[in-house]
């Protein structure tokens, strides 16, 4: 265990570095906590001897290591006290009762990578755990439709479908056979419904069958295959100084790409999971945080990506904040 001299010096290295990306030097600590040069040069070479500390070949300051921000993590950070504007933000969403579960989420979600700049993303119930409750489809031009599927745990997701040459009354009898015949299947298994059940019926009663088979079958298989992982803010991490040359934004990028290791994440059950570096099977320079929310319907896992240099205690207390207001829908 570290002494408090000790721990207010990691505490002081990791916030400024954090905030600047460039190794801290013992200046600043010595201002801050009013010690010797001497002083705080021999507890950041303890801190680094410990492997809380690295330094660089560049400069006579330190970085926190991973076992450094572990030990922050663990035992130093406290949640970051949220300003009005970032509840505002949040609460304009969380108040609208128009929007469904998903959406909210994700708007949600928009929000806090906006004010991180780091990438959020939704692993959301698996497809074969959500069934179809409904479908309808609205007409918005005379060649395009929108579809709208809604699930038992109150997930609504909408999907063009385009350069549709048919008339509604075909479109209507589409819809009325598919909610009177699969209603209730999981969604993972109704592309195979559509195929060996449905596709057989459409071709006695619908006579622009081909087309419309075909447009729903690409809107179920759409939406079996996004509504597990979902990215918001895909390409903020790309801001993040860490990640300014190709081959890492590659490496990054494959890995996110990866739903099972995405998927793995989900795994823990504590209240908030934070994998730092090495523990996030992404990249040692990043973090990923997590939390599960569960509404009546509804529930999944939300996650933040972002840098080891991530602001903690920030992230943090944004996902408390948006995991208690899900909890409560």
């Amino acid at each position: 265990m570290l002494t408090t001299r000790q721990e207010k010096v990691l505490e002081i290295i990791i916030r400024e570095y954090v905030k600047s990306v460039t190794p801290v030097g013992s200046k600043l600590i010595c201002d801050e906590l009013g010690c010797s040069s001497a002083t705080v040069r021999n507890e950041m070479a303890v801190l680094e001897n410990e492997g809380f500390l690295e330094k660089t070949h560049i400069s006579s300051g330190r970085v926190p290591s991973e076992n450094g921000y572990r030990y922050y993590v663990d035992n130093l950070m406290k949640p970051k006290e949220m300003t009005g504007e970032e509840m505002l933000k949040l609460q304009t969403i969380f108040s609208n009762n128009k929007l469904a579960i998903n959406e909210v989420v994700r708007r949600s979600l928009e929000i806090v990578s906006e004010l991180t700049d780091y990438t959020s993303v939704v692993l959301g119930s698996q497809s074969n755990e959500n069934r179809l409750q409904k479908v309808e489809v609205l007409p918005l031009d005379d060649k395009r439709l929108v579809a709208i599927i809604v699930t038992d745990k109150g997930h609504i997701e909408h999907r063009q479908m385009e350069n549709l040459d048919v008339s509604l009354d075909e479109v209507s009898k589409t819809v009325e056979l598919i909610n009177k015949l699969i209603v209730g299947t999981p969604i993972n298994e109704i592309k195979e419904k559509l195929e060996f059940e449905i596709k057989p019926i459409i071709n006695r009663y619908v006579k622009q069958h081909e087309a419309l088979y075909n447009a729903f079958y690409d809107v179920f298989n759409e939406f079996a295959i996004n509504n597990d992982v979902s990215f918001v803010g895909r390409t903020k991490i790309l801001n993040q100084p860490e990640f300014n040359n190709v081959e890492k934004i590659k490496k990054v990028f494959n890995k996110l790409d990866d739903e099972n290791l995405l998927k793995s994440i989900e795994k823990d059950d504590k209240d908030i999971n934070i994998y730092i570096g090495n523990e996030s099977n992404v990249d040692d320079d990043v973090t990923i945080i997590k939390t599960k929310y569960k509404t009546e319907n509804d529930e999944g896992t939300i996650a933040i990506i972002g840098p080891k240099r991530m602001e903690y205690s920030k992230v943090v207390s944004l996902l408390n904040y948006i995991k208690d207001n899900l909890n409560n829908k």
